[in-house]
């Protein structure tokens, strides 16, 4: 999947605009690259289109093990980051890890869920 399959499937999946939802793609991808391990923010680069690995990959790695921020908080801090209501937000964020639990293998996207809290996985399933 590259970038723009990816941003479409967002867009189709939470209603947003494709620039919204190229927005959303990108802070969601940055924001989840700060909570996981070094290895998994690796793991995850690694299966994403380059432009989108960089993403990954970009933010501050100083710690090597898994820093989670509960589901509301990261909420919050896309949204303000997108400038998108919250409720866009929600729906975007699930969008996002819908479209990457399709793109991972089961394996990856299972490493990746497993070291964010458990209110993630519920985004994605709000969103199909």
């Amino acid at each position: 999947m590259d970038q723009k399959e990816l941003t479409r499937a967002v867009a189709e999946r939470s209603g947003l605009s494709r620039e919204e939802s190229a927005d959303i793609t990108r802070a969601v991808l940055e924001g989840l690259a700060g909570q996981l391990s070094e290895g998994e923010a690796r793991r995850l680069a690694l299966d994403l289109p380059e432009s989108l690995a960089e993403q990954v990959y970009a933010p501050r790695r100083r710690k090597k093990g898994a820093h989670p921020v509960e589901v509301d908080t990261f909420i919050r801090q896309v949204s303000e980051h997108t400038g998108l209501t919250e409720e866009e937000t929600r729906a975007g964020t699930g969008a996002v890890l819908a479209a990457l639990r399709e793109e991972l293998s089961e394996e990856n996207y299972s490493h990746l869920i497993g070291q964010l809290p458990a209110g993630y996985a519920g985004l994605v399933e709000a969103v199909g």
